[in-house]
Protein backbone atom coordinates (compact mmCIF):
# COMPACT_ATOMS: atom_id res chain seq x y z
CA UNK A 1 0.00 0.00 0.00
CA UNK A 2 2.76 2.81 1.05
CA UNK A 3 4.63 1.30 -2.08
CA UNK A 4 1.73 2.56 -4.18
CA UNK A 5 1.11 5.10 -2.25
CA UNK A 6 4.33 6.54 -2.71
CA UNK A 7 4.41 6.50 -6.44
CA UNK A 8 0.96 7.33 -7.26
CA UNK A 9 0.90 10.51 -4.93
CA UNK A 10 1.61 13.90 -7.11
CA UNK A 11 3.57 16.38 -5.07
CA UNK A 12 1.39 19.07 -3.05
CA UNK A 13 1.12 22.27 -5.51
CA UNK A 14 -1.19 25.09 -6.00
CA UNK A 15 -2.41 27.31 -9.43
CA UNK A 16 -2.91 30.80 -8.73
CA UNK A 17 -7.33 30.88 -8.77
CA UNK A 18 -8.08 33.23 -10.92
CA UNK A 19 -4.97 33.22 -13.24
CA UNK A 20 -7.36 32.96 -16.50
CA UNK A 21 -8.35 36.28 -15.44
CA UNK A 22 -5.16 37.61 -14.93
CA UNK A 23 -4.19 36.43 -18.43
CA UNK A 24 -7.00 37.83 -20.51
CA UNK A 25 -5.87 41.62 -19.96
CA UNK A 26 -3.79 42.60 -23.13
CA UNK A 27 -1.43 43.80 -20.68
CA UNK A 28 -0.52 40.42 -19.44
CA UNK A 29 2.77 38.83 -20.16
CA UNK A 30 0.44 35.99 -21.14
CA UNK A 31 -2.10 37.27 -23.28
CA UNK A 32 -0.83 35.97 -26.64
CA UNK A 33 -1.14 32.55 -24.75
CA UNK A 34 -4.72 33.31 -23.80
CA UNK A 35 -5.43 33.90 -27.49
CA UNK A 36 -4.50 30.87 -28.39
CA UNK A 37 -6.65 29.55 -25.84
CA UNK A 38 -10.10 31.52 -26.49
CA UNK A 39 -9.61 30.53 -30.03
CA UNK A 40 -9.31 26.74 -29.57
CA UNK A 41 -5.70 26.20 -30.85
CA UNK A 42 -4.34 25.29 -27.09
CA UNK A 43 -6.64 23.69 -23.97
CA UNK A 44 -7.04 24.76 -20.66
CA UNK A 45 -4.17 22.29 -19.28
CA UNK A 46 -1.39 23.91 -21.69
CA UNK A 47 -2.77 27.15 -21.16
CA UNK A 48 -1.58 26.06 -16.88
CA UNK A 49 1.55 24.79 -18.33
CA UNK A 50 1.88 28.25 -19.93
CA UNK A 51 2.19 30.17 -17.10
CA UNK A 52 5.63 30.21 -14.80
CA UNK A 53 6.16 27.48 -12.69
CA UNK A 54 8.27 27.15 -9.38
CA UNK A 55 8.94 24.06 -7.68
CA UNK A 56 10.48 23.67 -3.81
CA UNK A 57 13.04 21.01 -3.08
CA UNK A 58 14.04 20.65 0.76
CA UNK A 59 13.89 19.51 4.45
CA UNK A 60 11.47 19.67 7.07
CA UNK A 61 12.21 23.35 7.78
CA UNK A 62 10.33 23.88 4.75
CA UNK A 63 7.37 22.15 5.68
CA UNK A 64 4.62 22.87 8.29
CA UNK A 65 6.37 20.08 10.74
CA UNK A 66 7.43 19.86 14.43
CA UNK A 67 7.63 16.22 16.79
CA UNK A 68 5.19 15.60 19.06
CA UNK A 69 4.25 12.75 19.69
CA UNK A 70 4.89 9.73 17.45
CA UNK A 71 1.52 9.06 15.85
CA UNK A 72 1.19 12.89 15.63
CA UNK A 73 4.87 13.52 13.79
CA UNK A 74 4.28 10.81 11.88
CA UNK A 75 0.76 12.00 10.40
CA UNK A 76 1.79 15.68 10.02
CA UNK A 77 5.29 15.13 8.17
CA UNK A 78 2.97 12.59 5.55
CA UNK A 79 0.22 15.50 5.57
CA UNK A 80 0.80 18.94 6.78
CA UNK A 81 2.23 20.37 2.82
CA UNK A 82 1.39 24.14 2.42
CA UNK A 83 1.11 26.52 5.53
CA UNK A 84 4.62 27.01 5.35
CA UNK A 85 7.08 29.83 3.78
CA UNK A 86 7.31 28.65 0.63
CA UNK A 87 3.16 27.75 -0.20
CA UNK A 88 0.49 28.90 1.93
CA UNK A 89 -2.69 29.85 0.38
CA UNK A 90 -4.79 31.24 3.43
CA UNK A 91 -5.83 34.67 2.86
CA UNK A 92 -6.11 34.89 6.91
CA UNK A 93 -3.08 37.95 8.02
CA UNK A 94 -2.73 35.90 10.97
CA UNK A 95 -1.20 33.19 8.83
CA UNK A 96 2.04 33.03 6.85
CA UNK A 97 2.48 35.39 3.57
CA UNK A 98 4.29 32.73 1.58
CA UNK A 99 6.61 33.16 -1.02
CA UNK A 100 3.96 31.50 -3.46
CA UNK A 101 1.63 34.29 -2.29
CA UNK A 102 4.36 36.95 -2.90
CA UNK A 103 5.31 36.15 -6.16
CA UNK A 104 0.99 36.09 -6.92
CA UNK A 105 1.44 39.58 -6.83
CA UNK A 106 3.52 40.06 -9.80
CA UNK A 107 2.34 37.12 -11.95
CA UNK A 108 -0.32 34.50 -11.62
CA UNK A 109 1.55 30.53 -11.49
CA UNK A 110 2.02 27.13 -10.63
CA UNK A 111 4.11 26.15 -7.66
CA UNK A 112 5.20 22.49 -6.32
CA UNK A 113 6.64 21.42 -2.96
CA UNK A 114 8.85 18.32 -3.15
CA UNK A 115 10.25 19.07 0.20
CA UNK A 116 10.31 16.25 3.00
CA UNK A 117 11.03 15.70 6.36
CA UNK A 118 13.83 13.97 7.21
CA UNK A 119 15.54 14.74 3.27
CA UNK A 120 19.05 14.70 3.10
CA UNK A 121 21.64 15.66 0.27
CA UNK A 122 22.33 11.70 -0.44
CA UNK A 123 23.87 9.86 -3.37
CA UNK A 124 21.94 9.35 -6.93
CA UNK A 125 21.20 6.15 -6.32
CA UNK A 126 20.63 6.08 -2.82
CA UNK A 127 17.43 5.06 -1.12
CA UNK A 128 15.51 6.08 1.08
CA UNK A 129 14.83 4.15 4.87
CA UNK A 130 11.62 2.41 5.97
CA UNK A 131 10.97 5.79 7.90
CA UNK A 132 10.80 8.59 5.18
CA UNK A 133 8.94 6.12 2.60
CA UNK A 134 6.26 6.01 4.82
CA UNK A 135 5.96 9.65 4.95
CA UNK A 136 6.62 9.79 1.31
CA UNK A 137 9.67 11.70 1.75
CA UNK A 138 12.75 11.58 -0.57
CA UNK A 139 16.43 12.17 -0.44
CA UNK A 140 17.43 15.58 -2.73
CA UNK A 141 18.17 13.01 -5.56
CA UNK A 142 14.72 11.36 -5.13
CA UNK A 143 13.30 14.97 -5.49
CA UNK A 144 15.37 15.71 -8.22
CA UNK A 145 13.73 12.74 -10.00
CA UNK A 146 10.61 13.75 -9.34
CA UNK A 147 11.32 16.91 -10.94
CA UNK A 148 12.65 15.17 -14.16
CA UNK A 149 10.05 12.68 -14.45
CA UNK A 150 7.35 15.74 -15.39
CA UNK A 151 7.28 17.04 -19.05
CA UNK A 152 6.82 20.70 -17.54
CA UNK A 153 10.36 21.82 -15.89
CA UNK A 154 9.59 24.85 -13.66
CA UNK A 155 11.27 28.40 -14.36
CA UNK A 156 12.38 28.69 -11.06
CA UNK A 157 13.97 26.23 -8.55
CA UNK A 158 14.14 26.81 -4.83
CA UNK A 159 16.24 24.65 -2.65
CA UNK A 160 17.08 24.48 1.12
CA UNK A 161 18.33 21.22 2.32
CA UNK A 162 21.25 19.90 4.39
CA UNK A 163 20.37 20.45 7.79
CA UNK A 164 19.99 17.04 8.75
CA UNK A 165 23.82 16.27 7.32
CA UNK A 166 24.74 18.15 10.48
CA UNK A 167 24.57 15.23 12.31
CA UNK A 168 27.58 14.40 12.40
CA UNK A 169 27.76 12.45 15.25
CA UNK A 170 25.62 9.32 14.43
CA UNK A 171 27.14 6.39 14.13
CA UNK A 172 30.78 7.38 15.48
CA UNK A 173 32.61 5.74 19.05
CA UNK A 174 33.86 7.98 21.52
CA UNK A 175 37.81 9.09 20.05
CA UNK A 176 35.72 10.12 17.36
CA UNK A 177 33.64 12.22 18.22
CA UNK A 178 36.31 13.66 21.09
CA UNK A 179 38.62 13.99 17.67
CA UNK A 180 35.61 14.69 14.95
CA UNK A 181 38.02 16.80 12.47
CA UNK A 182 38.44 14.32 9.99
CA UNK A 183 34.98 13.28 10.28
CA UNK A 184 33.85 16.98 9.58
CA UNK A 185 35.90 16.85 6.85
CA UNK A 186 34.60 13.72 5.25
CA UNK A 187 30.97 15.10 5.56
CA UNK A 188 31.40 17.76 3.96
CA UNK A 189 33.58 16.85 0.91
CA UNK A 190 30.69 14.24 0.91
CA UNK A 191 27.95 16.59 1.30
CA UNK A 192 29.25 18.57 -1.57
CA UNK A 193 30.03 15.73 -4.45
CA UNK A 194 26.53 14.58 -3.61
CA UNK A 195 24.88 17.83 -3.91
CA UNK A 196 27.03 18.43 -7.32
CA UNK A 197 25.62 15.67 -9.22
CA UNK A 198 21.71 16.42 -8.47
CA UNK A 199 22.48 19.91 -9.45
CA UNK A 200 24.26 18.80 -12.72
CA UNK A 201 20.97 16.48 -13.35
CA UNK A 202 18.51 19.88 -13.38
CA UNK A 203 21.06 21.88 -15.26
CA UNK A 204 21.82 19.10 -17.73
CA UNK A 205 18.02 19.49 -18.34
CA UNK A 206 17.26 22.85 -18.02
CA UNK A 207 20.07 23.24 -20.98
CA UNK A 208 17.22 21.32 -23.33
CA UNK A 209 14.33 23.32 -22.40
CA UNK A 210 12.44 25.84 -24.62
CA UNK A 211 12.51 28.34 -21.80
CA UNK A 212 15.05 30.30 -19.04
CA UNK A 213 15.80 28.53 -15.61
CA UNK A 214 17.18 29.47 -12.46
CA UNK A 215 17.94 27.74 -9.69
CA UNK A 216 18.50 29.51 -6.17
CA UNK A 217 20.60 27.29 -3.64
CA UNK A 218 20.11 28.44 0.12
CA UNK A 219 22.78 28.06 2.65
CA UNK A 220 21.77 26.35 5.59
CA UNK A 221 19.99 28.37 8.65
CA UNK A 222 22.05 30.55 11.14
CA UNK A 223 22.65 27.58 13.42
CA UNK A 224 24.70 28.69 15.95
CA UNK A 225 21.85 31.33 16.58
CA UNK A 226 19.02 28.34 16.44
CA UNK A 227 21.41 26.69 18.99
CA UNK A 228 21.48 29.84 21.46
CA UNK A 229 17.50 29.58 21.12
CA UNK A 230 17.38 26.65 22.02
CA UNK A 231 19.37 26.70 25.16
CA UNK A 232 16.91 29.23 26.19
CA UNK A 233 14.26 26.67 25.84
CA UNK A 234 16.16 23.92 27.46
CA UNK A 235 16.18 26.36 30.53
CA UNK A 236 12.20 27.35 30.40
CA UNK A 237 11.58 23.78 29.85
CA UNK A 238 13.77 22.53 32.62
CA UNK A 239 11.73 24.98 34.87
CA UNK A 240 8.33 24.27 33.79
CA UNK A 241 7.92 21.13 31.34
CA UNK A 242 5.13 22.28 30.11
CA UNK A 243 6.96 24.75 27.85
CA UNK A 244 8.19 23.30 24.86
CA UNK A 245 7.04 19.72 25.54
CA UNK A 246 8.87 17.92 23.22
CA UNK A 247 12.51 19.78 23.43
CA UNK A 248 13.98 16.33 24.08
CA UNK A 249 12.91 15.00 20.82
CA UNK A 250 15.26 16.72 19.55
CA UNK A 251 18.18 15.15 21.32
CA UNK A 252 16.50 11.28 21.07
CA UNK A 253 15.96 12.02 16.76
CA UNK A 254 19.21 14.45 15.99
CA UNK A 255 22.42 13.65 18.88
CA UNK A 256 24.61 15.88 17.37
CA UNK A 257 21.95 18.95 18.81
CA UNK A 258 23.31 17.79 22.43
CA UNK A 259 25.08 20.74 23.86
CA UNK A 260 28.68 18.70 23.97
CA UNK A 261 27.99 18.48 20.26
CA UNK A 262 26.59 21.93 19.66
CA UNK A 263 29.88 23.58 18.53
CA UNK A 264 31.23 21.20 15.99
CA UNK A 265 27.72 20.84 14.68
CA UNK A 266 27.35 24.90 14.21
CA UNK A 267 31.09 24.56 12.55
CA UNK A 268 29.91 21.77 10.06
CA UNK A 269 26.81 24.08 8.89
CA UNK A 270 30.07 26.64 8.30
CA UNK A 271 31.40 23.88 6.64
CA UNK A 272 28.66 23.12 4.34
CA UNK A 273 27.86 26.69 3.52
CA UNK A 274 31.19 27.18 1.89
CA UNK A 275 31.07 24.17 0.03
CA UNK A 276 27.87 24.98 -1.54
CA UNK A 277 28.73 28.20 -2.44
CA UNK A 278 32.31 27.49 -4.33
CA UNK A 279 30.27 24.52 -5.41
CA UNK A 280 27.61 27.41 -7.06
CA UNK A 281 31.02 29.50 -8.30
CA UNK A 282 32.24 25.93 -9.83
CA UNK A 283 28.78 25.59 -12.02
CA UNK A 284 28.50 28.83 -13.19
CA UNK A 285 32.24 28.62 -14.33
CA UNK A 286 30.61 25.90 -16.20
CA UNK A 287 27.80 27.47 -17.73
CA UNK A 288 29.77 30.38 -18.66
CA UNK A 289 27.38 33.67 -18.60
CA UNK A 290 24.63 31.13 -20.44
CA UNK A 291 21.77 33.41 -20.87
CA UNK A 292 19.29 30.07 -20.98
CA UNK A 293 20.41 28.60 -17.38
CA UNK A 294 21.20 30.37 -14.04
CA UNK A 295 22.30 29.51 -10.63
CA UNK A 296 23.28 31.31 -7.88
CA UNK A 297 23.91 30.75 -4.23
CA UNK A 298 21.93 32.98 -2.11
CA UNK A 299 22.90 33.65 2.09
CA UNK A 300 19.57 34.95 2.72
CA UNK A 301 17.66 32.73 5.12
CA UNK A 302 21.73 31.95 6.61
CA UNK A 303 21.46 35.45 7.74
CA UNK A 304 18.43 34.81 9.80
CA UNK A 305 18.80 35.74 13.33
CA UNK A 306 17.05 32.30 14.96
CA UNK A 307 18.65 33.37 18.33
CA UNK A 308 15.07 34.65 19.09
CA UNK A 309 12.74 31.89 21.17
CA UNK A 310 9.44 33.26 18.82
CA UNK A 311 11.03 32.17 15.52
CA UNK A 312 11.08 28.58 16.76
CA UNK A 313 8.31 25.85 17.44
CA UNK A 314 6.53 26.18 21.07
CA UNK A 315 6.33 22.25 21.25
CA UNK A 316 10.03 21.17 19.84
CA UNK A 317 11.92 23.95 19.71
CA UNK A 318 13.57 22.59 16.82
CA UNK A 319 11.14 23.44 14.00
CA UNK A 320 9.66 26.91 12.38
CA UNK A 321 6.67 28.59 14.57
CA UNK A 322 4.60 30.39 12.59
CA UNK A 323 6.65 33.45 13.24
CA UNK A 324 9.50 31.64 11.82
CA UNK A 325 8.14 30.83 8.38
CA UNK A 326 7.13 34.45 8.15
CA UNK A 327 10.51 35.64 8.18
CA UNK A 328 11.82 32.73 6.07
CA UNK A 329 8.99 33.73 3.61
CA UNK A 330 10.26 37.27 3.55
CA UNK A 331 13.78 36.67 3.40
CA UNK A 332 13.69 33.98 0.46
CA UNK A 333 11.37 36.25 -1.40
CA UNK A 334 13.50 38.59 -1.32
CA UNK A 335 16.48 37.01 -2.41
CA UNK A 336 14.32 36.01 -5.34
CA UNK A 337 14.61 39.45 -7.88
CA UNK A 338 18.03 38.48 -9.20
CA UNK A 339 16.29 35.21 -10.80
CA UNK A 340 13.32 37.11 -11.30
CA UNK A 341 14.90 39.38 -13.60
CA UNK A 342 16.86 36.65 -15.41
CA UNK A 343 13.19 35.44 -16.27
CA UNK A 344 11.51 38.43 -17.27
CA UNK A 345 8.73 37.87 -14.71
CA UNK A 346 7.94 41.65 -13.92
CA UNK A 347 9.03 42.54 -9.99
CA UNK A 348 6.15 45.64 -9.88
CA UNK A 349 3.16 44.37 -8.21
CA UNK A 350 0.32 43.88 -10.63
CA UNK A 351 -1.99 43.17 -7.57
CA UNK A 352 -2.41 45.09 -4.25
CA UNK A 353 -0.39 43.58 -1.29
CA UNK A 354 -2.22 41.94 1.70
CA UNK A 355 -2.08 42.73 4.85
CA UNK A 356 -0.08 40.73 7.27
CA UNK A 357 0.54 40.85 10.77
CA UNK A 358 3.55 39.77 13.37
CA UNK A 359 4.09 38.99 16.42
CA UNK A 360 7.68 39.35 15.63
CA UNK A 361 10.06 42.48 15.71
CA UNK A 362 13.44 41.82 15.18
CA UNK A 363 15.88 43.14 17.21
CA UNK A 364 19.07 45.19 16.74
Amino acid sequence: MFLFDRVASDPPRAITPNYLARVSGPSSALYRDYLEYRQGKIDRFELVNRLPHVAMMGDSLTQNFHFSSLASSFWRARTQWRKNWFLDTDPNPESVFSVYERLEHFTPLVATEYNGAGALVAPPQSQEDLRKRLVRARNLPGQVRQVLRRKRFPDLIMIWIGHNNLDWVHGLGEEERRHPERRLQAIATKFRVNYTESLQGLIDRAKTENHKAAIVVFGLANIGGYLKARRQAEILHAENPKLYPHFNSGYRNFESLKPLYQKNTARLSLMLNAEMRAMVADLNRELNNSDHVRIEYSNALTKIDLSHLELLNAVDAWHPSIEGHKVLAQAAFNALRPSLVFLRIGTKPMIKPRLQVSNYQARQ
